[in-house]
């Protein structure tokens, strides 16, 4: 079936968030080619404060070129970003040709409860995220302890964040989003994935779920009962359990909780021969037709109709095995747990290579202990073990988080 994605949901001309995903990716393109084009400088205070409002129209402005929609948009510390995303090896023009050289089809809602949704890159290598906007002003307070944290840890398991952004379209509600990297490459199936946040309350896949979908994101309970164990040897171990405590230590002091270990597991004995990416993104031919190339040359005024009705010949395909990377982005090689093939080995007792590849990283990270968080902790206390259940304050969870790390996950 042809209108079938096997994740996510197909995303074409009429889907409510079409326009706001083409205009998502047409501001990142302008924002990130202008603060790429300027000389190199030094990062000042201002920089973790500015926030630059660029407006697009479809006859377009001396700053932004004519789009097919119009639409407001802001590029929050574009000068720290551009930074992160040089500390993070990310070519500035490598960027902008993943995230809007064809436009996604594929929309993931997110697992969790907070309702934002994801497009993923043709490539798969970074991901787009809408935040409430709480998060989005978490994150621009937190921002200088977090680039602090990523210039001093090179090989950082947190979040890789590349932009921070708002959009408004006409007559629409201000929306916030951020890009990140993907913890996952696009060159390895995963086999099992894992979010974990060291609480076993409430924290079960069903198995009837997993029955329907045998790639379904499992929970602490899941693993668990599973006996699942990161295979590690001493070396390899030590390197992981190290860093995480270094990332954990940040997120306490940052009053954050929350947060999840998300592990992707690659089984070499099975390979990509089950194709299960191959189902992952669909794209639309943004290509015009010979009769809207030829269309151009009517009048001025016609233009904001002609373009808008562009998108109406979009074809949907789906990706081929053919179209993803063979081999994981460049970036990857910079830091250790992503350096090979993508990942992080498998290793046995002798630090000898095992049969796996793990893929992991700190997701959700934008949560600190407020008030909401607290009421919840009080009212789930009045009935379940306060010390058990997931809104805990941000000290408890950091520790017990880590507890789950080095008794469970990564057990010797």
């Amino acid at each position: 079936d042809e209108e079938r994605v096997a994740i996510g949901t197909r995303v074409a001309e009429g889907h409510p968030n079409y326009q706001l995903m083409y205009d998502m990716l047409t501001g990142i393109r302008i924002a990130v080619g202008r603060v790429s084009a300027k000389i190199k400088r030094d990062l000042t205070e201002e920089d973790f404060r500015a926030a630059h409002k660029l407006v697009f129209d479809v006859t377009g402005t001396e700053l932004t070129p004519g789009v097919k929609y119009d639409f407001k948009f802001k590029d929050y510390a574009p000068w720290v970003f551009r930074n992160l995303r040089e500390q993070f090896h990310i070519d500035p023009a490598d960027y902008m040709m993943s995230l809007t050289n064809k436009y996604i089809l594929s929309e993931l809602g997110s697992p969790g409860k907070s309702g934002s949704f994801f497009y993923y890159s043709r490539d798969y290598r970074f991901i787009i995220k809408t935040i409430h906007h709480t998060e989005h002003k978490f994150m621009r307070k937190v921002l200088g302890k977090y680039y602090q944290h990523v210039c001093e840890n090179p090989n950082t398991l947190l979040c890789r964040f590349y932009g921070l952004y708002r959009i408004k379209l006409p007559h629409g509600r201000k929306i916030h989003f951020v890009v990140m990297g993907n913890v996952f490459p696009a060159n390895k199936d995963i086999h099992e994935t894992y979010d974990l946040k060291g609480s076993t309350f409430g924290r079960l896949t069903p198995e009837e779920e997993i029955s329907k979908n045998p790639h379904a994101v499992m929970k602490d309970q899941n693993w668990v009962q599973r006996h699942k164990t990161l295979e590690l040897g001493p070396l390899k171990r030590e390197l992981l359990i190290t860093q995480l405590e270094r990332d954990v230590e940040l997120l306490k002091r940052l009053k954050i909780m929350d947060y999840s270990l998300l592990i992707g597991i690659h089984d070499l004995l099975r390979g990509n021969r089950e194709g299960i990416r191959d189902h992952r993104l669909h794209i639309p031919d943004t290509r015009p037709s010979d009769r809207d190339s030829s269309s151009r040359a009517h009048k001025r005024e016609n233009k904001a109709d002609m373009v808008r009705k562009a998108l109406k010949s979009v074809n949907p395909v789906q990706l081929s095995s053919s179209e993803l990377p063979e081999s994981p982005s460049d970036e990857r090689r910079y830091c250790v747990f992503y350096a090979e093939e993508g990942g992080f080995f498998s290793t046995g007792q002798n630090n000898d290579p095992a049969d796996k590849i793990y893929f992991v990283g700190i997701i959700d990270i934008l949560t600190p202990y407020n008030i909401v968080k607290k009421t919840e902790h009080l009212w789930k206390s009045l009935t379940q073990d306060k010390h058990a259940i997931s809104a805990v304050n941000p000290l408890e969870y950091g520790t017990r988080f880590m507890h789950f790390m080095k008794k469970t996950v990564t057990r010797t």
